[in-house]
């Protein structure tokens, strides 16, 4: 609340009114400004000092519309803006229930009044899947550390039967953070440890007690991936489900119609050939071994891995294995 009757904040409040109460369909005359004024602020003005007011805020950078009526034209987000970021909160599996319900409230308050109606049943969502762990913790924790360059421990956990979570190792985790990343609605960390060469995927909802330390991270010279030029959009194309480990070259036969599922999965970089099989199409990408074997087996009914071969007697057996549990 501003103080009451300061004139010298008028501006200040009647831009706050035209943030809350206006928009394109939502036009102000200076009397309804002079309404709100003073019931939300006991401000008393007059029409010119309106007019004055928004002149100044307009010469500040301010674009307000002063044509049928006064509107303020841009904010810092669009409707459409809003409604994004709400959703990916929303259907974050990493948040707890209050911290999605937090963040939601504060993104609708970025918005005038006709906005956060039309969200207002979205934070009424307690079905929706949500995580156990205090994520906003170690994401802040591990924003700093990769801004000090600084390596990190913290004790990573897994669920047990009684559906929380607890340590798989009472020792702490040691590794020197990159990146973070988001992933199928999960916040993921990109580290190396020191007694490895390549990087590892760490889920920020799996780690409690995230600590920096006062040693240095590793040079990224030293980590094969870097070494080798690394890019953010191709390594999460070669890791579909942020398995670790090394990627292959893999050859599959695909449907001829599956550019939209090879795209929305690998992004661009692969190569198609022609096959000499009707109706299919091999295709050539690269992508970690672990989660190549899940992606076969997820869409076996349609894709067959031709090459490693290797891969190949892996995809076989899960099938054989899967066959023989179902043929009982």
């Amino acid at each position: 609340m501003y103080a009451t009757g300061t004139k010298k904040m008028l501006n200040m409040l009647i831009l706050d009114i035209l943030k809350e109460y206006s928009d394109e369909k939502h036009r102000l005359t200076q009397q309804e400004i002079i309404r709100l004024l003073k019931a939300n602020y006991e401000m008393e003005c007059d029409r010119r000092s309106v007019k004055n007011n928004v002149e100044s805020l307009k010469e500040m950078g301010y674009e307000i519309s002063m044509e049928d009526g006064y509107y303020l034209m841009e904010r810092e987000f669009d409707d459409a803006e809003l409604r994004m970021l709400i959703d990916s909160v929303l259907f974050s599996k990493s948040l707890t229930q209050k911290q999605a319900k937090n963040l939601i409230d504060k993104l609708r308050a970025q918005g005038n009044r006709y906005f956060s109606a039309k969200v207002a049943h979205v934070s009424n969502l307690p079905e929706m899947q949500h995580g156990d762990n205090k994520l906003m913790y170690a994401l802040d924790k591990i924003n700093d550390a990769i801004a000090e360059k600084k390596k990190i421990s913290f004790i990573y956990n897994s669920y047990g039967k009684d559906f929380k979570l607890h340590p798989k190792k009472e020792t702490a985790y040691i590794v020197n953070p990159y990146e973070l990343v988001a992933n199928n609605g999960r916040f993921y960390l990109i580290c190396n440890s020191d007694n490895h060469y390549d990087l590892a995927h760490y889920r920020l909802d799996k780690m409690t007690r995230v600590e920096i330390l006062e040693e240095k991270v590793r040079p990224k010279k030293e980590i094969r991936e870097f070494a080798d030029g690394y890019s953010l959009p191709k390594h999460m194309a070669e890791h579909i489900y942020m398995f670790s480990g090394a990627s292959v070259r893999v050859k599959l036969l695909v449907p001829d119609g599956w550019m939209n599922e090879l795209i929305d999965w690998f992004g661009k970089d692969f190569r198609i050939q022609p096959s000499s099989k009707e109706g299919m199409m091999e295709v050539v990408v690269q992508c970690n071994e672990k989660a190549m074997l899940c992606w076969a087996l997820q869409y076996g009914q349609y894709v067959e891995v031709m090459e490693p071969m290797g891969l190949r007697e892996k995809v076989r057996k899960a099938v054989s294995d899967m066959y023989e549990k179902y043929n009982e």
